[in-house]
């Protein structure tokens, strides 16, 4: 029997596990977490951290893998792209998910590939605010300050005009969320479509052959930067996402992408210029690898775990269809206990799943990060139309019922 080395065991990655598994494979996961549920879904069970690259690599050595996997999870990315390197396992280049995982790193790239790209400065974590402040007079505000190796919107501030005050508390919330002590500030785009573009994309032999591209839902209570939730479709116009997937298919030949699934965030700017601000090496969070697999008819899962053991033999061929789908993160504006979450008798009839993270009467944190959610909500529409006018007040139809 092949065994497959996971990394990550949270409640979103079990489904990885438990996918591997009915497609009789062994599995081995790593996760430093004491009390990640994975554990009692793998096989075989090591409690490292999947940043440690050293140690991951001499797990998948004593465990004889044949293949590696970082199921939506941005840190462990570069531990499986270092494994399959060293091991000669199915994997993409080494230095260029590296380029994907670390921000400047993905700027700097951009820029010297004749990419759109912000204007952007990058800086070490031991500079001051006042350092920020003089490095950055010279460029337009409003800025974004963020941690270069961190995902799910952690870390993340944008500073309206320069003051010493605003970049101090920037500087040391990214800081907060930073394990290599590089912070990126740039320039903030603005934009000429309602909202980000995301979701997943899906790589087969070098080319882009499934495209999620979805919409983010965000919340401008909880100061916008979180998404909570993915409508498909997006909204976009066809000309606009053409625009997008020249972009998206020029970076994955320009990077030597050989497959899987990447999740993307692109932001359309002045004149229809779409600006890539995540290409992320791994399935997306918040569950949308699930999501599009319900859109698309095709398991994104088993894809991952099949594409990492070598087996390329599921299509995955997807370019988009008629259906209307969202999803919404249950989220909490302030710490406290969950008491209940409130589903209007109209949206009910379109939910479809429901998935939590949290009980009622456990306690949970203020929304200020992907790693805050309660819990997500699957919505499936009669049209467009119909979904485009309940999600303009889903905040009120979907509650969630917080005490201090």
């Amino acid at each position: 029997m092949k065994s497959i080395l996971l990394l990550g065991g949270s409640r979103q990655q079990v489904v990885a596990i438990e996918t591997a598994k009915r497609l009789g494979y062994r599995t081995v996961l790593c996760d430093y977490l004491v009390d990640n549920p994975g554990q009692y879904a793998a096989d075989v069970y090591y409690g490292e951290s999947t940043t440690d690259r050293e140690a991951v690599f001499r797990i998948a050595q004593a465990e004889q893998v044949s293949g590696v996997l970082a199921y939506a999870s941005d840190p462990a990315a570069l531990s499986a792209a270092f494994v399959a390197e060293k091991m000669n396992l199915p994997g993409n280049p080494l230095q260029s998910v590296e380029v994907l995982s670390t921000k400047h790193l993905f700027r700097s790239f951009l820029a010297g590939h004749g990419f759109n790209c912000p204007r952007t400065l990058s800086f070490n974590s031991s500079c001051t605010a006042g350092d920020l402040l003089a490095a950055c007079r010279d460029m337009t505000f409003p800025v974004v300050v963020k941690p270069t190796d961190s995902s799910g919107s952690k870390g993340v501030s944008v500073i309206d005009e320069a003051s010493e005050v605003t970049f101090a508390k920037a500087l040391e919330y990214a800081k907060a969320f930073s394990r290599n002590g590089v912070i990126l500030v740039e320039e903030y785009i603005r934009s000429s479509f309602p909202r980000v573009i995301g979701g997943d994309v899906f790589v087969v032999d070098g080319r882009i052959a499934f495209w999620g591209l979805m919409s983010c839902l965000r919340d401008s209570s909880g100061g916008g930067l979180v998404p909570i939730g993915e409508r498909y479709p997006s909204g976009a116009s066809d000309l606009q996402l053409e625009a997008i997937k020249r972009e998206l298919s020029r970076l994955v030949s320009e990077l030597h992408i050989a497959f899987g699934e990447f999740n993307v965030e692109v932001i359309i700017g002045d004149g229809g210029k779409p600006y890539v601000l995540e290409f992320g090496a791994r399935a997306g969070g918040n569950m949308i690898p699930i999501q599009l697999s319900d859109v698309s008819g095709i398991d994104l899962v088993e894809a991952n775990v099949r594409f990492a053991m070598g087996d390329y033999s599921q299509p995955v061929t997807f370019s988009g269809n008629g259906g209307a789908y969202a999803t919404y993160v249950l989220h909490a504006q302030k710490s406290g206990v969950l008491r209940d979450v409130l589903i209007s008798d109209s949206i009910a009839p379109k939910v479809y799943r429901r998935v939590m993270y949290r009980n009622i009467g456990e306690p949970v944190e203020s929304f200020v990060g992907a790693n805050n959610a309660i819990g997500i909500v699957f919505m499936r529409f009669e049209s467009v139309m119909q979904m485009e006018r309940d999600l303009q007040s889903i905040g009120n139809q979907i509650r969630v019922v917080i005490s201090e």
